[in-house]
């Protein structure tokens, strides 16, 4: 059954998940940040129906976070590659895997970590200030309305604490 859609929401995150939502749509794109590219290596690892996947593939091929690209002329054969856009998605996937790490895993159960190829540690994604480089934590920022804000009184002026 398809749900609800949000597209008429202004919302980031509304609009977001309008593309990335779908059941089976972060698990292509997780694939994808590892470097998966083919659709019989998708379907092999996620375990989906084949239908299913052209569907998603199409999807983020038209939404631009997906291209298709000829790698065989006979027989014709597709691979997907991220666009910038999709790349983009690596910080939301990591935050996403982090949670997951911390609230439905046993520690021992984590399956992959983070290694950084300059120092060889493993590490954490950490968000921080772009404009100072501190670590963001919830309880140090507020939202304020954006240039497009048509209805001030939906944006509450503090975050979850």
């Amino acid at each position: 059954m398809r749900r609800a859609s949000f597209s008429d929401m202004q919302c980031s995150v509304a609009q977001s998940l309008e593309q990335i939502g779908e059941w089976w749509t972060l698990l292509i794109i997780r694939d994808a940040l590892l470097g998966v590219r083919r659709f019989e290596d998708f379907r092999n690892r996620l375990g989906i129906a084949s239908n299913i996947l052209t569907n998603r593939l199409d999807g983020l091929v038209a939404d631009g976070i997906m291209a298709r690209r000829a790698y065989s002329e006979h027989p014709p054969r597709d691979e997907y590659v991220l666009t910038d856009k999709g790349r983009d998605l690596w910080a939301v996937m990591t935050a996403i895997r982090q949670w997951g790490d911390k609230w439905a895993l046993d520690p021992d159960e984590h399956p992959i970590v983070l290694v950084h190829d300059d120092c060889g540690q493993q590490c954490q994604a950490v968000p921080h200030c772009s404009e100072c480089g501190e670590p963001l934590e919830i309880r140090h920022i507020h939202v304020e309305p954006g240039p497009n804000d048509s209805d001030p009184s939906f944006i509450p002026r503090r975050a979850a604490r």
